[in-house]
């Protein structure tokens, strides 16, 4: 299996919610994390308060841009010499409107960040992840295979980001480069101006999303489970 200690992993959009869960599950476990997010003074605060639990270093980038992405991989070269990791966390959604009344303006910044954002880490990456053997792992939703109404955009970057994670997978397997994507539910974060409140506890936790990165890298070498669906054990009854 691909041991989970002392590896150095790119964690996208790490400062908060699914990537800060992550980030932290893969430091508790002996890991190097490179986090990186748009948001300098919330960039620094996740990386002081992630200190204490091992190795973490990070640098504000917004992975619509390739020219930032490329560097923030460097980066992370620099300071930790490679990259054995890449989960591709970083995301953005409008919800409730339909395609007349979504800005133009709001569609491509959806799509330039939950598809081409993820299209920059890999292409960037691939060449060091290449070097020793890795791992890429996208979070995608549930939404990138269930149409909703008000979520045209948003369905659209997840239903590419999956036709993109099964072609990259087929394209590295020989390689000794495994990719995975992982499509939750309902998670209680605060994505898409949503918060994170008792009321929801029925919904898949943050944390629940960071056990499955980690026991995907456990996985044996030989197997690949390349698509995870992840929800609600009990959501409410309708």
């Amino acid at each position: 299996m691909m041991k989970t200690e002392q590896k150095t992993a790119v964690v996208t959009g790490g400062t908060k919610g699914i990537g800060r869960a992550v980030a932290e599950a893969l430091l508790e476990r002996g890991n190097r994390v490179f986090i990186c997010a748009r948001n300098k003074r919330e960039l620094s605060e996740a990386i002081e308060s992630l200190s204490p639990k091992g190795k973490v270093d990070g640098e504000v980038c917004d992975v619509r841009s390739e020219s930032q992405v490329r560097m923030m991989l460097d980066e992370c070269v620099r300071v930790f010499g490679g990259i054995d990791i890449l989960v591709n966390n970083a995301g953005v959604g409008v919800f409730g409107q339909s395609v007349e009344e979504l800005e133009p303006e709001d569609f491509r910044r959806i799509l330039e960040t939950n598809l081409f954002g993820v299209f920059y880490t890999c292409h960037y990456a691939l060449p060091r992840l290449k070097e020793k053997g890795g791992y890429i792992i996208n979070i995608s939703s549930l939404a990138g295979q269930n149409a909703h109404p008000g979520m045209a955009a948003y369905n659209a970057s997840k239903f590419g980001l999956n036709g993109f994670s099964e072609a990259l997978m087929q394209e590295v397997r020989q390689d000794d480069v495994k990719v995975s994507y992982i499509c939750p539910g309902s998670v209680n974060t605060e994505f898409g101006g949503d918060s994170v409140s008792k009321e929801k506890a029925w919904q898949l936790q943050a944390e629940d999303i960071a056990q499955t990165v980690i026991d995907l890298l456990d996985f044996a070498p030989n197997a690949l489970p390349s698509k995870i669906e992840i929800r609600p054990s009990k959501p409410p009854k309708r």
